[in-house]
């Protein structure tokens, strides 16, 4: 069978994808107005509470990668805990996840290419933007994930080193004192820290995505949970200081800080470095790019695991005979990634609202993928007898928590349109469950297919245990019957 390129991406070029999924730009340019328009000067606590909490969620996803992997692989992983049909059903998830998060990128990259444009006197139509930016990243999906990886290190890298240079400037010019304010107690916002931490959640989502390249990284069993982690504390600990150093920046100016369409061009003002409006702008419109090509490359490959196992067309589990890649898929991911907003446009939906509106619904797609890998770990450690006490502790801790999130998106009941987003999401779940079920009705030799296949990868990568008995041969049993 074809393959994706193998031993092709390093620890480095892991670490790069997800960072850029995450997308620390994102938030540092137009996520924290909105924490503070909810959270006010405590914004920063919502980022370490969701930060801790994916950290649980990390626990669970890593009991997997760190003993077996393949493309797509957070779907794989659900398929041998809970089943073929719940790992089809996490799968479907995540494409919707990873779509929502690519239209992020690309309307956040046509809002700051606006405003660069606007810099030199022109003016572009959103559309244009659009199509620029969806035509790139498909182009780089398509041609050499490597290549990918490496842009995407350098944009987000650059960008990220921007912000951080902005927020010590800004720290001098305050003389590095504590801002009180944002630790005085009396005035923590407690009903609103849940809805903080749904904000979180969208900031933090995508750290995953190096379990996507499973059948392309080096040493997979090592560099996969290490990238898994170290993009979740880094993301963390960088959206907890720019919030704080933001939230302090901008006491006192006359506008306030949930009311700035560009926070970061505003700290530059108020810090005296106005050159730096148009590199921040810059750096803000190439993260976004970077966020976009990052969601294509890990979208296809969980279209192109899904549709290896008979799931979606034939042609999407094909890769390029020259660059292996899931060129298909890609341009798939990339048609929608584009038609969407551009419906939306023509119906004249702001672009910075559309942003937010697709982010947000994205972060139903990856609240379901998260419960169910979660629920996913124990049985599947059970099953290898592995099963610790801690691991049930992290499993019912990491569940715990994304209740928060989930109950949060819904109630108090958001205003329109939001409060129809939840609506649209179980729509489409309902319509995937019901093509993935009847796709196992009409082919019923499409389970033994995933079985084979699953297990083959699980061999490929384990060591046999001391009692004589490979971890495979328990992968393979407990893919022998098909649970949903």
């Amino acid at each position: 069978m074809p393959q994706l390129k193998s031993n092709c991406l390093n620890y480095a070029e892991l670490l790069a994808q997800a960072i850029a999924l995450i997308s620390p730009t994102m938030t540092a340019a137009l996520i924290i107005p909105v924490m503070y328009g909810n959270t006010g000067d405590w914004s920063w606590l919502p980022y370490a509470l969701g930060t801790l909490m994916l950290l649980f969620v990390a626990y669970n996803l890593n009991q997997f990668a760190r003993r077996s992997t393949m493309a797509g692989s957070m779907y794989a992983y659900i398929c041998r805990g809970l089943g073929l049909k719940a790992g089809a059903i996490g799968g479907w998830a995540l494409i919707w996840a990873y779509l929502g998060i690519s239209m992020a990128g690309v309307t956040g990259f046509t809002i700051f290419a606006g405003k660069l444009l606007g810099m030199m006197g022109v003016t572009a139509p959103p559309i244009l933007l659009f199509a620029v930016c969806v035509g790139i990243a498909a182009v780089c999906a398509w041609k050499n994930v490597q290549l990918s990886a490496i842009l995407m290190l350098v944009l987000e890298g650059a960008s990220v080193a921007l912000i951080l240079t902005l927020c010590v400037i800004s720290l001098t010019r305050h003389g590095f004192t504590v801002d009180a304010a944002q630790f005085n107690v009396h005035s923590l916002p407690w009903s609103k820290i849940g809805l903080g931490v749904v904000v979180a959640i969208f900031s933090l989502v995508g750290f995953e995505c190096a379990t996507a390249f499973g059948d392309e990284a080096k040493n997979p069993l090592r560099t996969i949970p290490r990238a898994v982690n170290m993009s979740l504390i880094i993301a963390g600990v960088f959206f907890m200081f720019v919030t704080y150093v933001m939230v302090m920046a901008t006491h006192g100016y006359a506008t306030t800080l949930d009311k700035l369409d560009a926070p970061l061009n505003t700290m530059a003002q108020l810090a005296r470095v106005p050159a730096l409006q148009a590199p921040l702008s810059l750096g803000a419109m190439v993260s976004f790019f970077a966020l976009c090509l990052s969601c294509l490359n890990a979208g296809a490959r969980v279209i192109y695991a899904m549709g290896r196992h008979g799931l979606f067309h034939a042609s999407t589990a094909r890769p390029h005979p020259t660059n292996e890649t899931p060129h298909v898929a890609v341009a798939a991911m990339a048609a929608i990634t584009f038609i969407v907003p551009t419906i939306a446009t023509l119906e004249h939906v702001a672009t910075l609202d559309l942003f937010g509106d697709v982010g947000t619904c994205a972060a139903f797609g990856f609240v379901v993928a998260y419960c169910l890998v979660t629920i996913a770990a124990p049985v599947y450690l059970r099953q290898l007898s592995a099963l610790r006490t801690r691991d049930l502790a992290g499993c019912a801790a990491s569940l715990a928590l994304l209740i928060v999130p989930a109950v949060g998106s819904v109630y108090p009941v958001p205003p329109a349109p939001v409060m129809y987003f939840p609506y649209a999401f179980l729509a489409y779940l309902a319509v995937g469950m019901v093509w993935i079920m009847s796709s196992y009705r009409r082919r019923p030799e499409m389970g033994a297919l995933v079985r084979r296949d699953l297990a083959r990868v699980h061999s490929r990568f384990q060591p046999e245990r001391s009692s004589g008995q490979s971890v495979s041969v328990a992968g393979e049993r407990a893919l022998a019957t098909d649970r949903v």
